[in-house]
């Protein structure tokens, strides 16, 4: 019984944060894919040979313990717009914060916790700051409480984003990074270039986009026809600028 309310509760807490399983490991699998040769090794070695991809989704799955819940508030930033962007103080932070906080200690190698522990979670937090949804507008958790249908089917518009559109496209996290994979050298430079406040402004951009929903609120063929490439664009960004933090820690 203990055992079904806990896989309960990680469904709950899942459905409120991240891109889903697949768009975590895509992000994952690009930075992998743009590692230099001895960031690889040293990246291998800090996660005891896990991949990229696959401790993507750590900090959603570790959702289920309780000891973590502090770490929540980690997962995204409240900004209503540019100009009222206030940070939470240091012991609750946001999604900025823990970034920065995570280069910082793999930087210098002091940890809070250990080196696998600053990595994880930077590659999952690299990945939420690139959801245009973990920006929030501070006025609908993330668009979890905007209710609306995809495909017929009751859900949100916080999981369309996180999941239903990526999942739709029917592919496994490995084929979709061979899709969206084949940025031009002269780009991968300049997004690695951009700053992390950039990562935020870009995710803010989205907003109107993503808002101008049908009175009825069904989604289906024509909001993943006008999204697909907005939800490759910020994964295959994701991916490519964890690397180029990562080249520039490990490298």
């Amino acid at each position: 019984m203990k055992t079904k309310i806990t896989l309960i509760l990680f469904a709950v807490c899942f459905q409120m944060f991240a891109w889903g399983p697949t768009g975590h490991r895509v992000v994952g699998e690009i930075a992998e894919r743009h590692l230099t040769k001895k960031a690889r090794k040293k990246v291998k070695a800090a996660l005891e040979g896990e991949s990229l991809a696959m401790c993507s989704n750590w900090m959603d799955f570790i959702k289920s313990e309780r000891s973590y819940d502090s770490l929540s508030s980690w997962h995204y930033v409240t900004i209503p717009s540019l100009d009222k962007y206030h940070h939470e103080g240091e012991l609750k932070g946001d999604v900025i914060q823990a970034i920065d906080r995570f280069i910082r200690e793999l930087e210098s190698k002091e940890y809070s916790v250990d080196e696998k522990f600053a990595l994880r979670c930077l590659v999952h937090l690299v990945g939420d700051i690139h959801h245009p949804l973990h920006v929030g507008n501070g006025e609908d958790r993330g668009g979890n409480q905007v209710k609306v249908k995809w495909f017929g089917r009751k859900t949100n518009l916080h999981r369309v984003w996180d999941s239903d559109i990526i999942d739709n496209q029917k592919i496994s996290y490995t084929e979709y990074a061979n899709w969206i994979n084949v940025t031009e050298k002269d780009q991968v430079a300049k997004w690695q270039e951009a700053s992390i406040m950039t990562w935020v402004e870009e995710s803010i951009s989205y907003r109107e986009s993503i808002y101008d929903l049908p009175e009825e609120g069904k989604l289906g063929y024509r909001y993943n026809y006008d999204h697909i490439e907005q939800v490759n664009l910020r994964l295959v960004q994701a991916g490519i600028r964890l690397a180029g933090v990562l080249n520039q820690i490990y490298g």
